[in-house]
């Protein structure tokens, strides 16, 4: 909204948590605001778009509403069918680009390419940085994969089939860590000798879900592991994680359970080190990434073919693999031990993103599609 207001934008944020009240962002205060015609709306993972009431409003004004996904558009089927009429969508992965353009390409006319943006909050400061109280952190959260499993057995309780086929992708997916979520389906349809129509297939897509989080889950369950049987350090922030097999080493700190999305900046400031395990994006980005380096912290992170075509590895990121989880502590040490060559890749990273993915250059992106 700032950067919208510096270009000389009216707004309005329409807080659909606390709606009904006599507040500035209330459903009374947004009527008077569209008692003139809004030239656009703009909603994440189609809040504020996807329901009746706001497609009939959007169509009434002719407004754009323009969609920006946080995540993979299998969980957004839905939206994706039944939106208002000036509708465009934006996707995180260039995949998943492809995807909508391939499964949907008769209902989203307007799809692009939207990367995450980072929150700037002025100049890098590295003073300091080597009596930080972090050697390493990692934000989010932490749901045991077997949990994802038992959904879907719950789910599908009646069918076999489905049961079956979904279990067996979880396994096709862990073990074939570089390929998609949709490609892993495709893969796994075959490998049953599935005859299926298109339909069928998106349905498969559609829930598949839980298998996606399950993926998740399994590599930051591994990664957490890996690196508290060697001995370093690390602090957890986020839910879940008193659940994980690590929780009770004397070197895993769980900071807190539930902190709000702001709030988790300054302790990620606080930090030399900020993991972060990718959300199978395999040709997307992650806001998480560039949040580390504007907050002055050396990200350590798995690739996607998009990262890798704009951060190089050793300069501006530090990439793991997922194949070898295994070498995370040693580059962990390394980075503790060589604070001059961490705050090197900090400098660079920081100047990219900063000049790149932050919310000014989004906000371009959105004014150019109304």
């Amino acid at each position: 909204m700032e950067e919208l207001i510096k270009r000389n934008h009216e707004c309005f944020i329409l807080d659909l948590t606390n709606s009904t009240q006599d507040e500035s962002h209330s459903f009374k205060a947004f009527t008077e605001f569209l008692s003139v015609r809004a030239d656009a709306a703009i909603g994440f993972d189609g809040i504020g778009l996807k329901d009746d009431m706001f497609i009939e409003l959007w169509d009434s004004m002719d407004t754009v509403a323009l969609n920006i996904l946080m995540d993979h558009p299998l969980r957004f089927h839905p939206t994706m069918q039944t939106h208002p009429r000036n509708y465009v969508q934006f996707c995180c992965d260039d995949n998943h680009v492809d995807y909508v353009k391939k499964y949907f390409g008769d209902t989203v006319g307007r799809v692009e390419f939207m990367p995450h943006a980072g929150t700037y909050n002025g100049k890098l400061n590295l003073e300091g940085y080597d009596k930080r109280p972090y050697d390493v952190l990692f934000s989010g959260t932490y749901y045991r994969p077997q949990s994802y499993l038992e959904q879907i057995d719950n789910t599908f309780k009646d069918n076999e089939l489905l049961r079956v086929f979904y279990h067996n992708l979880a396994e096709y997916m862990i073990d074939n860590n570089s390929i998609t979520t949709e490609q892993a389906v495709l893969d796994v349809i075959d490998m049953m000798e599935l005859s299926l129509a298109q339909e069928q297939v998106k349905q498969l897509f559609r829930f598949s879900e839980p298998i996606d989080w399950m993926a998740r889950m399994y590599y930051r369950e591994k990664i957490i592991s890996i690196i508290a049987e060697a001995g370093i350090d690390i602090w957890l922030l986020g839910r879940g994680w008193e659940n994980h097999p690590s929780a009770n080493l004397s070197n895993v700190h769980i900071i807190n359970d539930r902190v709000p999305f702001a709030r988790t900046l300054p302790v990620m400031a606080e930090a030399k080190i900020n993991l972060n395990v990718m959300p199978w994006f395999k040709a997307g980005t992650h806001d998480r990434i560039f949040n580390i380096l504007l907050s002055g912290s050396l990200p350590l992170t798995d690739s996607s073919k998009w990262l890798k075509e704009h951060f190089q590895d050793k300069k501006d990121i530090v990439y793991y693999k997922l194949d070898a989880c295994e070498e995370i502590p040693q580059l962990i040490k390394h980075y503790l031990d060589n604070s001059d060559e961490a705050k090197a890749i900090i400098q660079n990273g920081f100047d990219i993103v900063a000049d790149n993915y932050v919310w000014g250059n989004i906000v371009e992106q959105l004014i150019r599609n109304v």
